[in-house]
């Protein structure tokens, strides 16, 4: 048997996905060819042996539903409906380029997924499937960012790769401000002083005490996620103090 595993420094990942990535350039939605080049690389890695739990945002279906007249708690439910539509159609595209991919939820939708407990996603994970966590926490108040901390934290991933649109953290938004810097590596205390908006305050807490790394990539580029599974330095690492 060809060993496809040992190239890679990172074995056993939460992705984060953004909704907006699987909407591409038309801004909502979910766009065919966005979704099928992000569902190629995953999948190539899947298939690779990596032990793969993905978390998917809900923007592109639902975003500021406060804006709108509806109330936070409401609202939030929308949006954790809307995870669960983007992780259904991501594992549609997963099996389409050969990899395996079952979809738990944090809420009861019987007929779009299984209902979400840490060892039926390891269960899933040994098996060599990807498991794809929708429905958020299944609380309010909670974003998909806070979901994917506590989900690799509870499913004992050791890295949680945050896909984006820019190639790492930087101190200013690197489209409005040119000479903005871009951190290769920064702690988790150092994050949450700065106040970076790549994730919640709450995410970032959860991954300091556990002792989760981010890596902050731009994964529209053809090879990154491979790429940072090997170690490679590619986007922003977040890391504990004295960490590797």
């Amino acid at each position: 048997m060809i060993d496809t595993v040992s190239k890679y420094k990172y074995k056993r990942i939460l992705l984060k996905l953004s909704g907006e990535a699987l909407a591409g350039s038309q801004g909502s939605g979910i766009d065919r060819p966005s979704i099928e080049k992000i569902a190629a690389e995953v999948a190539q890695v899947i298939r690779d042996g990596i032990k793969t739990a993905i978390v998917i945002g809900g923007g592109n279906i639902i975003r500021g539903a406060a804006a709108q007249g509806i109330s936070r708690v409401p609202g939030d439910a929308m949006g954790m409906l809307a995870t669960v539509i983007n992780s259904i159609a991501f594992a549609e595209y997963l099996k389409s380029f050969g990899a395996r991919a079952h979809v738990l939820t944090a809420v009861h939708i019987d007929r779009a997924g299984e209902f979400y407990t840490p060892e039926r996603a390891a269960e899933i994970m040994e098996s060599g499937a990807a498991v794809i966590i929708g429905g958020g926490t299944g609380n309010p108040f909670f974003t998909t960012d806070t979901a994917a901390a506590l989900r690799c934290a509870e499913t004992g991933g050791q890295v949680i790769l945050k896909a984006t649109k820019v190639d790492g953290i930087y101190d200013s938004d690197p489209f409005k401000n040119p000479q903005a810097k871009r951190f290769s590596e920064i702690t988790h205390v150092e994050a949450l002083a700065k106040k970076l908006k790549i994730m919640d305050s709450a995410a970032f807490s959860l991954c300091m005490e556990h002792n989760i790394p981010i890596i902050v990539f731009k994964l529209l580029e053809e090879g990154n996620l491979a790429k940072c599974l090997m170690g490679e330095p590619i986007g922003t690492i977040v890391k504990t103090q004295g960490s590797e």
